[in-house]
């Protein structure tokens, strides 16, 4: 990665004035777009030395940018430049978006489709393991922002293994949330498929685009510790406001 040159008039007498005066740096990389979106920024120890700074006051300079959602560290991988676009961690844990968003600093509304117990179409029934004429929550919600919606979200859930889960406000309550703090239900794996797709009239109206218009979908199955499986979901997004972004390691 190419080396940073030191900044000129970065340091002042005050460590407070000369976090605050990196931060102001950082923001200049990123807004000028020599930082683009996905930038990983050298190691702490690297930065702080080319800096001339401490590590403590180049996180302090680094906690202000990741707060500020400009940047995010990833575990392991470091520290990268966000996008305008928000670009939840679905890819690489088994998050919810709600989840991501919060993590974000970005709230998500819900709004309820649908809530009911049905019989399950029968390759939904044979995912889930779902015992023969029992009935399974079919749920539907739209996921919002301040921009408008972003995520249509069908799921199916056994109701065996979490009786009157229907009775949950999913307008305030997440699904993962709801299985764990009402049932002990903790999601420990799943499988999730990413693809293109194209909205239907119903979807599209929903997500507020038009009918035809490119949506990415996501299938999930989760299972439980015991490898029981728990739900199956689709998910369409709109990818113009939500963008699905993996890190990979190569081994």
């Amino acid at each position: 990665m190419k080396s940073e040159p030191r900044p000129d008039g970065l340091h002042g007498d005050s460590p407070a004035t000369l976090h605050s005066r990196i931060s102001s740096w950082l923001r200049g990389k990123i807004a000028t777009g020599e930082w683009p979106p996905h930038y990983r920024l050298k190691p702490e120890p690297e930065l702080a030395a080319s800096l001339g700074v401490s590590r403590g006051t180049l996180r302090r300079a680094l906690a202000t940018l990741i707060a500020e959602g400009a940047l995010v560290q990833v575990r392991g991988k470091g520290t990268f430049v966000t996008s305008t676009v928000v670009e939840p961690a679905i890819a690489q844990k088994l998050t919810s978006l709600s989840e991501d968003f919060a993590d974000h600093g970005r709230p998500l509304a819900t709004e309820v489709i649908e809530c009911r117990l049905l019989t399950p179409p029968g390759p939904v029934a044979a995912l889930l393991d779902s015992p023969a004429g029992r009935p399974i929550l079919h749920l539907v919600r739209l996921r919002s922002t301040d921009e408008g919606p972003v995520a249509l979200l069908d799921n199916y859930v056994r109701t065996d293994l979490a009786p009157g889960l229907e009775e949950t406000d999913f307008t305030q309550a997440t699904l993962f949330g709801a299985l764990a703090t009402r049932f002990g239900l903790h999601i420990a794996t799943g499988r999730r498929t990413f693809s293109a797709t194209l909205a239907d009239e119903a979807q599209a109206a929903l997500l507020g685009v038009g009918p035809g218009s490119p949506l990415q979908h996501l299938e999930q199955v989760t299972y439980l510790a015991d490898g029981s499986p728990i739900e199956y979901s689709d998910v369409w997004i709109r990818s113009d406001r939500l963008r699905v972004t993996s890190l990979l390691t190569r081994h």
